[in-house]
């Protein structure tokens, strides 16, 4: 006897991408107990149909528990696929969390009868960096540097803009605040200045680089905000510095 063999492929988020389904079923009412479920939980638009009509035989109830198992659940599911394949289930893909993986699997085993067999190959999905985790992650402990007293950057400070730019240009921010530091040596007042064009220079070089230069907002604080004490050089240096803020 054969069987048909029918799967799901999900492509990247589920909740909002494309949905891919093929497989082959015996006749047009199978294909639409399947398409049906399909297009009311991800959008008729979003449903790609790749069944096709052939001569297989479908297990006792088998539409019935295909049915069920198209639930709104599926949609925790990322980079995926379920496979049915007669009486044997696969699911593979990302899910968030430990608990969510075991539920998943829970929820389809009691929605089938002892005839069927479910192997679960969902993973817990590796946390995504947040955007300013990805900057700061990019800087690390690098400061961007200035010749001293100046408001232009060194190859060094090029270098790691250079860097910084890549993922910058992949990211949606509504605004990224770039932030001049000095430390505590000299007037207050010329600190400020230098601050404000150092991180004038800074969106200008970003800008150069295919960054929106409308999403970048450039101040200066001077020695206002240190990170460490200025009495010595080590902090001082520390304190010459750009930071970087995404606003939410």
């Amino acid at each position: 006897m054969r069987y048909l063999c029918m799967m799901l492929v999900f492509m990247a988020n589920t909740a909002f991408g494309q949905v891919i389904v093929t497989g082959k079923v015996p006749d047009e009412t199978s294909k639409a107990g399947i398409l049906a479920p399909l297009h009311l939980l991800y959008g008729a638009n979003n449903v790609i149909d790749q069944i096709e009509i052939a001569p297989v035989v479908l297990p006792a109830n088998w539409n019935n528990y295909v049915q069920k198992l198209i639930n709104p659940k599926l949609k925790q599911v990322s980079h995926g696929q379920l496979k049915i394949d007669g009486t044997t289930v696969f699911i593979t893909g990302e899910v968030q969390n430990e608990l969510q993986r075991q539920q998943m699997a829970s929820d389809i085993a009691t929605q089938l009868d002892d005839k069927y067999t479910l192997h679960n190959g969902l993973t817990v999905a590796l946390q995504k960096q947040t955007e300013q985790q990805v900057i700061d992650t990019t800087l690390g402990k690098r400061i961007v540097e200035f010749d001293t007293g100046k408001a232009s950057l060194t190859t060094k400070g090029s270098a790691i803009l250079d860097e910084l730019s890549a993922p910058l240009a992949k990211m949606n921010y509504q605004k990224l605040m770039v932030i001049g530091h000095t430390d505590s040596v000299g007037l207050r007042s010329n600190n400020l200045s230098l601050s404000e064009a150092r991180a004038e220079v800074v969106k200008s070089y970003l800008q150069n680089k295919g960054i929106n230069a409308s999403k970048i907002e450039a101040t200066g604080k001077g020695p206002d905000v240190p990170v460490a004490s200025n009495a010595n050089p080590e902090g001082r240096a520390r304190n010459r510095r750009i930071e970087f803020r995404i606003v939410p």
